[in-house]
């Protein structure tokens, strides 16, 4: 195993005026290096790397939390990504064919703008890691401290990213914000079944056959704040219900409580558009504005932009009585060069980092005080280690009808998120698409809460059979589909086998044609998730199955056989419709 010494790390700056000290610790195998940089007067730190070189042995893939569907290596001249709390984070791991840990780096700051620049190098045919420190104007300081997490062990890639989420955990001021048992249960999504075209008495209908299939919350998107239908921004800022579509929100969000549903609130945080009344007010606060969306990206540097912020939502939590808030486009408090970004004398605070820091926290100080188990959606990017201090659900980014996308997002976001719950973009489908093609929506985000997004009222009986028979599978394997151990194989193959188990059962998901290998020493209960439209499944048994009863199910939840077997050692072929699911125990 190759041992990355100090005198490796290499500490550049074009300042003279800073001096650099690597501090080495190892525990359990993994290496800890403490990097100080000091200067002899307080100071806006210059930009300084921190890089070394790699042994490029055994590795065929890359893992990072914005990697989307790219697991591919990158070469050492490509511009890499940028973390910080807003967006992503300073993770990557580098694994091999057979999904083994090589190299797994987590950065302790993921609050500040932290850039990994990591890729293989032409000249060495090394991996050559960079990560570059104040891109962006920070506040003035003497001394800056941080850790660079190496982990070489061979273990599942996994393995290694989950324990890197368990350390960001044990850091100071990383302590994640507490989830409630909501936030793990089905949402029913207003955007994709009714777009900015809202009324209340629909939503109000919708949610109560939602409730019927076992969503437990509802989620009022773009729309209930104008009667525009052009999508874009541009009458966002005031945050005033457009009573045309919502005539009443108190008694509409009391409706949806009968119903024994949550309620959560949409909002665009940053973006305040040029047909609000806040235009004149703000106009003059922005980072820059966006004439694609008709609005301005608001800049949270002046104390006067927080402020009207978390009034806003204080205000509409407590006298419209919602359950959560699913705060929009966090990630756009960003400046394309951010190196150029000016200080004005009004602004309390110079760091755009920061100051979206210093909103996030005291928006979430405020609101737990008026409701201790408020529910806060986050979608990605921003979804790293130092944002679950404030928010408690994290969503894969909108993908409509792309299950793919939806699965590769929701084990991306799962691998890193802790207990943190981690939620399927919304689900859609054609209302004219066959049952087994429909059923893949749902199938492919499994492993995370799903919310779904469809008008239900205008669904086929064999489309509802779908939506009925899957959701209501989920809830009852929800807790080894959510809490058990997750083994996500393959990233740069996007997935094509999940699983989950604890000591009751085992659920294993296939996306593609091959062969399944359930494991020695199965729990009692195996079920096996045909997520294709195949019709055939082959396992790969390395025990015998003895007296078990086996069952499966289609598409639409029809019981399609149910006998008893016994399996010896080695490769079984087993004949089961296209989407469907067989349980063996």
């Amino acid at each position: 195993m190759f041992k990355l010494e100090p005198e490796m790390l290499k500490l550049e700056s074009e300042s003279q005026k800073l001096n650099f000290g690597v501090e080495h610790l190892k525990k359990e195998e993994i290496d800890y290096f403490k990097i100080s940089i000091e200067a002899e007067k307080e100071i806006e730190f210059p930009q300084v790397s921190i890089s070394f070189f790699y042994p490029f042995v055994d590795i065929q893939s890359a893992w990072h939390p914005g990697a989307g569907r790219d697991k591919s290596l990158a070469a050492d001249w490509e511009d890499g990504f940028v973390a910080k709390a807003a967006s992503l984070a300073p993770v990557i791991s580098f694994l091999s064919q057979n999904d083994q840990n090589r190299l797994g780096l987590a950065y302790s700051e993921a609050m500040e703008t932290v850039n990994f620049k990591m890729g293989v190098n032409e000249e060495s045919g090394q991996l050559n890691c960079r990560i570059i420190l104040f891109t962006q104007p920070s506040k003035k300081r003497s001394s800056y401290q941080a850790v660079l997490r190496v982990d070489s062990r061979d273990i599942p890639y996994y393995q290694a990213i989950k324990e890197i989420s368990t350390w960001y955990q044990s850091l100071e001021g990383y302590q994640p914000t507490q989830v409630p048992q909501t936030a793990k249960e089905p949402m029913y999504s207003s955007w994709y079944s009714f777009h900015q075209d809202l009324e209340a008495a629909e939503i109000e209908k919708e949610a109560k056959k939602a409730k019927k299939f076992g969503c437990e919350a509802v989620i009022v998107d773009d729309g209930w704040q104008t009667v525009d239908n052009n999508r874009g921004y541009a009458f966002c800022g005031d945050w005033e219900v457009a009573e045309a579509r919502i005539p009443d929100m108190k008694k509409h969000v009391e409706k949806i409580h009968k119903l024994g549903l949550k309620y959560l609130l949409w909002y665009s945080v940053p973006f305040v558009g040029i047909h609000s009344k806040a235009w004149l007010r703000f106009k003059d606060k922005l980072l820059f504005y966006a004439e694609s969306r008709g609005a301005g990206v608001l800049d949270p540097r002046y104390s006067e932009v927080r402020e009207y912020l978390i009034e806003t939502y204080k205000t509409a939590v407590r006298d419209w009585n919602l359950d959560g808030l699913k705060l929009d486009f966090i990630d756009q408090f960003a400046y394309e060069a951010e190196s150029e970004l000016k200080v004005e004398p009004e602004m309390d605070i110079e760091s755009l980092d920061q100051a979206v820091d210093s909103l996030m926290f005291d928006l979430r100080k405020e609101l737990q005080q008026l409701k201790p188990e408020i529910m806060i959606e986050f979608r990605q990017k921003y979804i790293g280690p130092y944002m679950r201090k404030y928010g408690n659900i994290f969503r894969v980014n909108d993908c409509p009808g792309d299950a793919v996308t939806n699965r590769v997002g929701t084990i991306d976001l799962r691998l890193l998120a802790g207990e943190t719950a981690v939620h399927s973009d919304m689900l859609m489908w054609d209302p004219d698409d066959c049952a087994a093609s429909a059923a893949l929506q749902l199938l492919n985000v499994l492993f995370a809460v799903p919310q779904f997004s469809m008008k239900l009222s205008e669904l086929s009986q064999e489309h509802l059979a779908v939506a009925d028979f899957w959701l209501s599978f989920w809830k009852d394997h929800k807790e080894v589909l959510l809490e058990g151990e997750l083994k996500a194989f393959s990233p740069g193959h996007l997935y094509p086998l999940v699983s989950s188990e604890n000591e009751e059962k085992k659920i294993i998901a296939v996306y593609d044609q091959m062969v399944i290998k359930p494991g020695k020493k199965l729990p009692p209960e195996l079920i096996i998730v045909n997520a294709t439209l195949n019709q055939e499944l082959v396992l790969d048994l390395e025990e015998e199955l003895k007296n078990k009863r086996l069952r499966i199910y289609n598409a639409v939840g029809k019981l399609t056989a149910d006998k008893k077997i016994s399996l010896q050692k080695g490769l079984h072929k087993i004949e089961v419709p296209p989407s469907s699911c067989i349980i063996i125990k």
